[in-house]
């Protein structure tokens, strides 16, 4: 007995007794359905959701409404173009940015008070 055969354990063979057991196929496609499933239910299902109310938010965006940008800035939106928004963030100053890199609409008056 050397010091190996207490650290890993000796694998002994058994005596076959007629034909290996093969796996069925449902059961070695089971794991990996149930793995996507999972995956979809709690990445790309709230993900798209979470995409569908951006896109939904972006599409109701008009003129006066206070917004806050990706990059942090606040300000009242001026001017809304077909993939751009002018917002102005203090008197007469004005920036352009993507409706993409609009991140929420603030309510009415959420500026004045801050």
């Amino acid at each position: 007995m050397n010091l190996v055969d207490f650290v890993i354990p000796a694998a002994y063979a058994q005596q076959a007794t007629g034909a290996a057991a093969q796996p069925s196929m449902m059961g070695s496609l089971l794991f990996p359905l149930v793995l996507i499933a999972i995956m979809y239910f709690l990445m790309i299902r709230p993900q798209m959701k979470r995409a569908k109310e951006h896109r939904a938010m972006l599409g109701a965006l008009s003129k006066g409404d206070e917004v806050i940008t990706n990059g942090g800035l606040a300000g009242v939106v001026t001017d809304i173009g077909e993939s751009f928004v002018t917002v102005e963030v203090a008197d007469n100053v004005r920036v352009r940015v993507q409706k993409a890199a609009i991140a929420a609409v603030l309510p009415k008056g959420s500026l004045k008070a801050a």
